[in-house]
């Protein structure tokens, strides 16, 4: 081998391993992925998803569910991605009806379409997945109208309707 040949591979090798330790996480609007497991096991931190995978006994599942720190992911369930940590193996993800974003390991996430308890492909319109989105979309105005006040009329209505003696 010549020292060029040499170079060029020590060269190659160290652009190749700096590039495969680059944390590549990636964003993933408007991608979507159904719960493949069924537990404790989102959480508000990677830390806290970390403890509970790690250490998962009732008492450390039933405190950290208890005080918010975990919570249960139900097989069948849609998501929205967020982001994907794949150097971690962790996902964000959006969950209808928790208002913050939640860690849980991209293993326990499917991009094919999985059926939940009641037998039901959940659909991003059916799980209130965008229903935010649709809310604020259709409280927007078309455009700006002005109406009439509603006029109050100075007649009863009682003295229209004769009474009727039996």
């Amino acid at each position: 081998m010549n020292a060029k040949t040499v170079v060029f591979g020590a060269i190659v090798f160290s652009l190749a391993s700096t590039a495969l330790s680059i944390n590549d996480t990636k964003s993933a609007a408007k991608e979507y992925r159904w719960i493949a497991v069924d537990g404790p096991y989102a959480c508000h931190s990677k830390e806290d998803l970390r403890q509970i995978t790690k250490h998962h006994t009732d008492e450390t599942e039933l405190q950290m569910v208890d005080q918010l720190r975990a919570y249960y992911l139900i097989s069948g369930t849609i998501v929205q991605l967020v982001q994907e940590d794949s150097a971690s193996g962790l996902s964000q993800i959006h969950c209808a009806g928790i208002t913050s974003d939640l860690w849980t390991f991209t293993r326990f996430l499917s991009k094919r379409p999985l059926i939940d308890p009641y037998g039901v492909i959940e659909t991003a319109e059916n799980s209130g997945l965008n229903a935010a989105e649709k809310t604020i979309i259709n409280d927007m105005p078309e455009r700006a109208v002005a109406t009439p006040a509603p006029s109050v009329s100075p007649q009863s209505t009682a003295s229209h309707h004769p009474t009727v003696q039996l």
